[in-house]
């Protein structure tokens, strides 16, 4: 069956997260978006993981839980801050496990390493070589996926925290990482330009900290709802099965550019290097951003497709396409007015971006924000990348629209297919 799995969310009790973040709102957003399998987030925090055993039911023998019709695979992110050879490193890493046993045995060795009561992201003093080490020692069904791997201050990649190949973090147990998470400020492109990356699968997740970001990443599978097989489809990057990944554009990030965000300064990497990676205004060192950090470990030219790739279409949210038609702000109460009532009449955003051809779309809503969608699916778009913790911004071309839009369900920004 084909659906979209969502692995890497958090709950209430990791830090800048929403307070309404609970199960049956996390159900009830994951069908407004149209994710049929959503991570849990935070299993390492206890309280978090009560509520999850008191709502989930177990999808017998498929390592999955159900709630209201929507699928949860265990998952939780760890924060790992540690020196290694003289050299401090700051990684996430996103764990997945198959059942509430192997959570409580991981929960159980990461306890004698800090505290995981403090955050639903613990912060533990354990490497990467050692955590995978335990994990595996626990379970070889866990799923070890390094987290949005370029983002500069905490990553496996990062600029300021991370390493340069993906061995010196996890030695013998490189084999064994089951997947890449990219992060919102790179997209499966610009990963492709490192051929060390090619025997990884790319996944794209949300990193949600509220209900309503669910799904702005995500994953799109042709296989059986159960853990086992997806861990293996992962593992051996079966593409008949791993379809593609719905992306941000990476502009939009919050690491895209390098920058100082103090003094407002944002620097495609050619002139942060005629600055010799300061701030022009203040002297103080940029925050060298994912466009940077790709460059200069990059061993192929922009634009190169491996052969074995899997695809992925780049879409903006529902929300922020009627915010930029109508010129107001996404958090406005309009733009959620307005994006509900869309809703109700399509089965769910995902397929309303990328799928509903525009004779459909036009019928049950203004044509304006029709044609938004139909914009961001040829890529009328302007961009101005994020950086140093600030989101990029997209506005929708305003020219306009073509006098007979391309009737298409969105399969033609698909790179690859």
């Amino acid at each position: 069956m084909k659906f979209i799995a969502d692995f890497h969310i958090h709950s209430r009790y990791s830090r800048a997260t929403s307070s309404s973040i609970n199960i049956p709102t996390l159900s009830h957003w994951s069908k407004l978006k149209g994710v049929n399998l959503l991570g849990s987030g935070d299993f390492t925090h206890h309280l978090w993981l009560e509520e999850l055993k008191r709502y989930l039911k177990p999808a017998v023998g498929r390592g999955l839980y159900v709630y209201d019709g929507v699928h949860f695979v265990l998952s939780g992110e760890i924060s790992s801050i540690f020196t290694q050879k003289g050299k401090v490193y700051k990684v996430h890493n996103l764990v997945l496990a198959p059942s509430f046993e192997v959570v409580q045995e991981i929960n159980k060795a990461l306890s004698s390493l800090g505290n995981l009561a403090s955050d639903g992201r613990p912060i533990l003093g354990i490497n990467c070589y050692s955590l995978a080490e335990l994990l595996f020692n626990i379970s070889d069904d866990i799923m070890l996926i390094p987290a949005h791997i370029w983002t500069p201050w905490f990553s496996l990649f990062g600029s300021n925290s991370g390493f340069d190949n993906i061995e010196d973090a996890f030695g013998k147990y490189t084999s064994k990482i089951t997947a890449l998470e990219t992060g919102l400020s790179s997209d499966p492109l610009m990963n492709w330009r490192l051929s060390a990356l090619d025997k990884f699968s790319l996944v794209s997740n949300s990193d949600a900290h509220s209900p309503s970001k669910i799904a702005r990443e995500a994953n799109v599978f042709d296989c059986d709802l159960d853990y086992f097989e997806i861990k293996n489809v992962l593992q051996n990057k079966d593409k008949q099965k791993f379809l593609y990944t719905i992306e941000f554009f990476p502009e939009e990030g919050k690491y895209h550019y390098d920058g100082h965000r103090n003094c407002n300064i944002s620097l495609h990497p050619s002139k942060t290097k005629e600055y010799r990676n300061l701030c022009p205004v203040c002297g103080r060192g940029l925050t060298l951003g994912v466009l940077n950090r790709v460059n200069h470990l990059a061993d192929r030219q922009e634009g190169f497709i491996p052969n074995d790739s899997v695809g992925f279409k780049s879409l903006v949210p529902l929300e922020e396409i009627i915010a930029s038609v109508k010129s107001i702000s996404k958090t406005s109460k309009q733009v959620e007015r307005e994006y509900l009532d869309i809703l109700s009449r399509f089965p769910d955003e995902l397929s309303v971006l990328s799928e509903i051809p525009f004779a459909d779309l036009k019928k049950h809503m203004s044509l304006s924000i029709a044609e938004g969608i139909m914009k961001v699916r040829d890529k009328q778009l302007s961009l101005i990348p994020g950086f140093d913790g600030e989101y990029g911004k997209i506005e929708i071309i305003k020219s306009d629209f073509a006098s007979s839009p391309k009737e298409q369900s969105g399969s033609g920004q698909m790179t690859l297919f």
